[in-house]
């Protein structure tokens, strides 16, 4: 059996590659959000997983803050939402060749972890993409958590959703790394629960907000996985 994961690991790591290449060549021809769309749902009806959705997802939300695990996460939120998604991701990643590409045509935005130089170009790229109609969308984590808990939350989310007082809805993935783990070379098709949480405006005098949201999020995320037999 490990043996047949490691095959489909290895598989559905070919399907995103191809995926990715699939986007940039849509890019130009059809109108955004389109190319990342059809590459997302490529990835997911070769691969063979489904979703199962709780909740449901705010029209007026200008922010999705969601928890991260796998590399499967981007393609899960594109495939359950028609918005026109902006991810926010670190600056390193926009220099890896080929990936690269990939988050520089649809216009994500690069974000440099405490560079207040970069903080500023955040704000004013964030303010760009939602005048132009656009979600803003985030891993408040900054980086993979496959442990089951949370990372502690950058504050980048809470500054553009304080400074421009957004709507956020809170999204929580339930285990996706028990689908698909690049680290340890791992993919098994499953049923991936999404759940929506209910969405609010940010208030910046409320300190403590994004520490506030991890909890909840974490709770949501410990309650699904208890009321979930196939995750025992």
């Amino acid at each position: 059996m490990k043996i047949l994961n490691k095959i489909s690991w290895f598989f559905t790591t070919v399907i995103i590659f191809i995926s990715l290449t699939l986007m940039i060549i849509l890019y130009y021809p059809l109108p955004r959000p389109y190319a990342r769309k059809i590459s997302s749902w490529f990835i997911r009806l070769t691969t063979f997983f489904s979703v199962e959705i709780k909740g449901k997802e705010d029209p007026k939300a200008q922010m999705f803050l969601l928890n991260h695990q796998s590399d499967l996460d981007i393609c899960i939120m594109e495939t359950i939402t028609s918005r026109d998604l902006t991810w926010v991701a670190k600056k390193e990643l926009f220099e890896v060749p080929f990936f690269g590409l990939a988050l520089k045509l649809p216009q994500d935005i690069a974000i440099q972890r405490e560079s207040k130089t970069s903080l500023l170009k955040f704000l004013k790229d964030a303010k760009d993409r939602l005048d132009k109609g656009r979600t803003i969308t985030m891993f408040p984590e900054g980086t993979r958590s496959t442990k089951g808990k949370m990372l502690p939350f950058k504050s980048g989310a809470k500054t553009v959703a304080d400074k421009y007082k957004l709507r956020v809805q809170p999204i929580v993935l339930v285990a996706t790394a028990k689908c698909y783990n690049i680290k340890e070379f791992y993919y098994k098709p499953k049923t991936i629960k999404v759940v929506f949480m209910d969405s609010f405006v940010a208030d910046r005098s409320d300190k403590d907000w994004l520490k506030n949201l991890r909890i909840e999020m974490q709770k949501v995320y410990d309650d699904e996985l208890a009321n979930d037999s196939s995750h025992r």
